[in-house]
């Protein structure tokens, strides 16, 4: 399923990150408070339980200690997934991170993995994190590879993306559950999303 998620301060903050005036310092800034916010549907219907830690509240009543029933993994892809991280983690510090490398042919537009690592955790909630979902190429080959190291339980998160990117992902994966703050129009001739945000890499990185 697909899951658009419409908030005032994204839609705000998201206007900031398609201004071609933006400097990387406040575009990432705003893509770290974004990709927090994100964070409240992403992970809405995940369980908890009362684990056996207690707390004591200053009136002197003592609780269980609420945890997730989920372990967290965050999958960045490579390079600009990785500006997605800091927000999703201020809102779970204990989230273990991975990293898919994939790099986009520019002739072709077929993707091409050249780095996989995952931590070592039992029966994760796997999130794969990438700003931009354009052709669905890197988004279906990293899901894949996460699929084949034996890991079915995966959601996408992305910022911006385009109709077909996400026709792509869902047919290919139709078990992964895909959260983005805007679907916009389609693509231009490079496979650059319209209206889009330009290339969020450069832009995070400050290497435009």
């Amino acid at each position: 399923m697909v899951f658009e998620i419409r908030h005032p301060l994204i839609d705000v903050k998201l206007s900031i990150m398609r201004d071609e005036r933006t400097k990387s310092k406040e575009f990432r800034e705003s893509l770290d408070e974004i990709a927090s916010l994100m964070s409240y549907e992403i992970f809405k219907d995940v369980g908890t339980y009362p684990a056996a830690e207690t707390i004591t509240t200053p009136t002197g009543v003592t609780l269980p200690k609420i945890k997730l029933n989920n372990k967290i993994v965050l999958v960045p892809i490579l390079r600009a997934g990785i500006g997605m991280v800091d927000g999703i983690r201020n809102m779970i510090p204990t989230a273990r991170i991975g990293h898919i490398g994939i790099y986009r042919d520019e002739v072709t537009l077929e993707p091409h993995e050249y780095y996989f690592k995952l931590p070592k955790v039992e029966n994760p909630l796997v999130v794969v994190v990438d700003p931009m979902l354009a052709t669905g190429g890197s988004a279906i080959a990293a899901i894949s590879s996460i699929k084949k190291r034996g890991y079915n339980n995966i959601r996408m998160a992305t910022l911006v993306a385009s109709p077909l990117g996400i026709e792509k992902v869902t047919k290919a994966h139709p078990d992964v559950n895909i959260y983005v703050a805007a679907i916009d129009e389609k693509l231009n001739e490079h496979g650059y999303i319209l209206p889009g945000l330009g290339d969020a890499g450069d832009r995070i990185f400050g290497t435009r």
